[in-house]
């Protein structure tokens, strides 16, 4: 069963969404105006609830299928990255230091295009919530959606999303039937010394030493206390001291990501973490302190769902154009809150050829919209089929 002919039908109205979204990004929480557009869209094809203000400007839609059942949820992210466009294309961002480079506005889209068929269609039972969640790139909407209560207030039950992929082959699905997806710390580092001049070293207690030292021993927390073969990240990502040439700094300061799929080497990298901190401040006579900041958890696909999901895929684009053994990545996704939360899936989809994802010059490819939306639509009517009883 390829692309549903009705969402086909209307791929010139996705793309005519998709352009005015991407035209007009917004960032973290302040989605109003994609929220509006959303709003707009849902009150035209029908759904029968609609309820705004969730993580201050998300979005969860109801349609009722026949009969009862449960509610199946699927979510896009509304957020754009504060970057500046630079494609020249006819529906380039309006707003100087935003844009849709992680392809959100296709997402939403896909989301809007499964929500007009499901609307006029109903052929499912029990209910689906349309989750249009902002703030995925900072602060975590996902988190904020599910600890305002989404998944009980709306009772859902099981949980889906898509990601973009450029340069994955049109309308091809890649996903794990387990960890797919990262969690992501960052770590920030303050190291306090005694300044001073740089040709009277000896008088100093000097910070930028320290954090060299620092730098090095934390790489040995992945070479030297995991198992090779757990997973893990560790990079440093700034160090900041001194401003001449002829002053050792009073002060020096570092930061970095740590991505991780296991709580337990969390564990270990925040234990190791504090003890070389607190040892290389006693070897140097100075002031060091950590800070480390638990982010967005791993994104951990339940195996039924996501062999059900795929299995969906392949339906669509054809078996042989779904990879359920990609592996996993270090990159992060906030919609591993709501999969702890609920059992469901995340899948990365194919948009062909292009630039990649947070570049200047990256724009979502329309012609993806409708695999995306037909896949969402078909996983509703095949998780919650109507009734023959």
């Amino acid at each position: 069963m390829p692309v549903i002919n009705r969402i086909a039908a209307y791929a010139d109205d996705m793309k005519t969404w998709r352009r005015h979204l991407h035209a007009h990004p917004e960032l973290a929480l302040d989605c109003f105006e994609t929220a509006n557009f959303v709003v707009d869209r849902l009150r035209e094809f029908g759904v029968d609830e609609i309820h705004t203000g969730i993580a201050k400007t998300g979005v969860v839609a109801i349609i009722n299928g026949q009969g009862d059942g449960p509610t199946i949820g699927l979510r896009a992210d509304m957020d754009a990255l504060p970057m500046t466009e630079t494609t020249g294309l006819d529906w380039a961002s309006k707003t100087v230091g935003a844009m849709h480079a992680c392809g959100h506005d296709g997402h939403t889209t896909m989301l809007l295009g499964a929500a007009k068929y499901l609307s006029e269609t109903r052929k499912f039972s029990g209910r689906v919530a349309l989750i249009f969640q902002p703030a995925e790139e900072a602060i975590g909407g996902g988190r904020i959606m599910v600890e305002e209560g989404m998944m009980d207030r709306f009772d859902i039950a099981q949980v889906y999303g898509i990601h973009n992929v450029p340069n994955l082959a049109l309308g091809h699905f890649e996903t794990t039937l387990g960890p797919l997806m990262a969690g992501a710390d960052e770590f920030h580092v303050d190291i306090t010394g005694l300044g001073g001049h740089a040709a009277y070293p000896h008088e100093t207690k000097d910070p930028v030493m320290v954090a060299v030292a620092i730098a090095q021993a934390f790489q040995t927390i992945v070479t030297r206390n995991l198992d090779p073969f757990d997973q893990l990240v560790l990079s440093i990502t700034q160090i900041h001291a001194g401003q001449t040439d002829n002053v050792i700094p009073e002060t020096a300061y570092m930061n970095g990501t740590v991505r991780i799929f296991s709580k337990d080497v969390q564990a270990m990298v925040i234990d190791r973490m504090q003890a070389i901190c607190d040892g290389l401040a006693l070897s140097f006579g100075v002031q060091v302190t950590l800070r480390y900041e638990k982010g967005y958890p791993p994104t951990i696909n339940d195996a039924d769902k996501a062999e059900f999901a795929a299995k969906v895929a392949g339906e669509i684009s054809g078996p042989a154009a779904v990879d359920t053994t990609s592996g996993c990545e270090m990159g992060a996704e906030d919609f591993s809150y709501m999969l702890e939360a609920r059992p469901g899936a995340y899948l990365f989809m194919g948009i062909g050829d292009g630039a990649g994802l947070h570049n200047t010059n990256y724009d979502f490819n329309d012609d993806a919209a409708p695999y995306g939306a037909s896949f969402l639509a078909r996983l509703v009517e095949q998780a919650q089929p109507v009734s023959t009883a």
